[in-house]
């Protein structure tokens, strides 16, 4: 987990204030529902299955237990409404900038355009990314996701690469 991260922090919204925290293993349901509480998300398989939940309760454990990544909840009224992953990533380019990376940013669908997410992604960028000695925020947010990319425009984001990614074809291993 990313020690140095200013947490827990309280954040004003519409909704009220709520307190963007440190994931625990408590919060692993509640974080496999707002996965699924998405249409592109579902679609590749986030589907809040009970048959999936020990894969997703043993990548927070992995997480957690990186001393380059964090998962952070937001609770609002004791119910976690939102979820990000953050990655440090140390470089080579840009005279050794370190980067930090924002994965997985979803809040529950009632709450959407409650200012929730703005919240959490002004926390980042004024808070988490310079505690961490990070030169930039970075993330990546699928070709479909256009009031997505709306929202990270309006907080001065800039949509300046394409990226690109490969399945890993999924063998089974033969058991003993």
């Amino acid at each position: 987990m990313l020690d140095a991260l200013p947490l827990p922090f309280s954040i004003d919204s519409r909704a009220g204030t709520a307190t963007l925290r440190r994931a625990v293993t408590g919060d692993t349901d509640a974080i496999i529902t707002l996965l699924s509480d998405d249409p592109i998300s579902a679609s590749r398989g986030d589907v809040a299955s009970v048959e999936d939940r020990p894969a997703y309760a043993s990548a927070l454990d992995e997480i957690l237990a990186e001393p380059s990544n964090d998962l952070l909840v937001v609770e609002l009224d004791g119910a976690v409404v939102g979820t990000l992953q953050l990655t440090s990533i140390p470089g080579m380019a840009r005279r050794g900038a370190k980067r930090l990376l924002v994965e997985a940013v979803r809040v529950r669908s009632d709450l959407r355009s409650a200012g929730i997410g703005s919240a959490v992604m002004r926390w980042v960028s004024d808070d988490a990314a310079p505690a961490l000695g990070t030169a930039m925020v970075q993330l990546t947010s699928d070709a479909a996701r256009t009031d997505a990319h709306r929202f990270y425009e309006r907080l001065g984001y800039v949509g300046s690469h394409v990226g690109f990614k490969y399945s890993v074809p999924q063998r089974s291993v033969p058991r003993a």
